[in-house]
């Protein structure tokens, strides 16, 4: 079967809310700490609706089952910063490498492009070769490393900011 990518949708949450928090409470990609409520996810879903024009939220799903997830939200939280916004990908552990990021990011890409957005940025915690290379692979460049920004799991993590430059 194929996948397929789709707008995600307030039934999508709770498969969103599992990919999501097996990364919270097993890795250090995300610096989240606690598991993510179904009430929060609800909250950050909100997001999308109010501001469409900007935000998007793509799902994929491969045999019925949603495997993966992207979106694009705000970088910063001062005005000055709205014609940035920051693109993040998770996929469901088990369905790496199928090509299931390339194929959101892909997407993702094509109807941030449509937007008045001027520039992109991923934080990524390092080490994380793969997802380095995936946002190489769609334009994105390293413009720092923020040394020790994050604790968890008993140890301080570093994080690479990379950027994509969607108008000059």
């Amino acid at each position: 079967m194929a996948l397929i990518i789709d707008h995600g949708r307030s039934t999508d949450l709770p498969a969103i809310n599992n990919i999501y928090n097996h990364y919270v409470k097993e890795s250090n990609i995300s610096f989240d700490i606690d598991p993510w409520s179904e009430q929060k996810r609800l909250d950050w879903f909100e997001q999308f609706a109010s501001n469409a024009d900007i935000y998007s939220l793509l799902v994929a799903k491969l045999e019925g089952q949603l495997v993966g997830f992207a979106y694009n939200s705000k970088f910063k939280e001062k005005a000055a910063y709205a014609s940035s916004s920051e693109v993040t990908v998770y996929v469901k552990t088990g369905s790496q490498g199928l090509g299931i990021g390339k194929k959101l990011y892909s997407e993702l890409l094509a109807k941030i492009a449509l937007t008045r957005l001027h520039r992109l940025y991923a934080g990524i915690t390092l080490p994380n070769d793969g997802s380095i290379k995936l946002h190489k692979k769609f334009g994105f460049k390293l413009v720092g490393t923020m040394r020790e920004v994050g604790y968890k799991n008993g140890q301080f993590h570093s994080t690479a900011l990379l950027e994509k430059c969607l108008q000059d």
